[in-house]
C-alpha cells in the first residue's frame, strides 16, 4: 500500500476557505515547487519565483481530502467534480469585499436600525416654512 504525506502550504490552511476565494473547494499542487495551494495569487505571496504552467494539474478536494489529477487538455463538464466524493469544485469564485455592515436586533420589534438619525426631523404644519427648508 502506498502512503503518501502531503505538504501543506496553503494560504488558510487546508480545513479552512481562502484568502483570495472565499469559496475555494480544492487545492492546486504547483508544478515547480510542488506544494499546495489555493490559488495562483497564494503562491504568488509565499513563494518567491513565478507559478510554472502546465497541462496535467493534480488537485486535493477539501471535501474528501484525496487528490487526483486532471488532463486540461481535454476537461468536460464532468471533470468539474471530484472523482471520490463528487463534489463540485469549479464553480464561480466569491472573492472578499469590502462591505459596512451593523449588528442590529430583530427589525420586526426594533427598527431603529432602518432610520437615519442623522437627518431631523422637518415640521410640516406650516407648508410655507416647509418649502422654504427645502429650497
Amino acid at each position: 500500500m502506498c502512503s503518501f504525506r502531503f505538504r501543506w502550504l496553503t494560504c488558510c490552511g487546508v480545513n479552512s476557505l481562502g484568502k483570495h476565494i472565499l469559496n475555494v473547494q480544492a487545492a492546486i499542487r504547483s508544478p515547480c515547487c510542488r506544494q499546495w495551494f489555493d490559488c495562483a495569487e497564494c503562491h504568488a505571496e509565499k513563494e518567491d519565483h513565478p507559478l510554472t504552467k502546465t497541462t496535467e494539474m493534480a488537485f486535493l478536494c477539501k471535501k474528501c481530502k484525496k487528490a487526483f489529477r486532471k488532463d486540461m487538455t481535454r476537461f468536460e463538464e464532468s471533470d468539474e467534480y471530484c472523482p471520490h466524493c463528487d463534489n463540485h469544485f469549479v464553480i464561480d469564485a466569491k472573492t472578499p469585499q469590502r462591505v459596512i455592515e451593523f449588528e442590529t436586533e430583530d427589525l420586526r420589534v426594533d427598527a431603529r436600525g432602518l432610520r437615519d438619525e442623522r437627518q431631523r426631523n422637518l415640521d410640516t404644519s406650516d407648508i410655507d416654512a416647509f418649502v422654504d427648508q427645502l429650497g
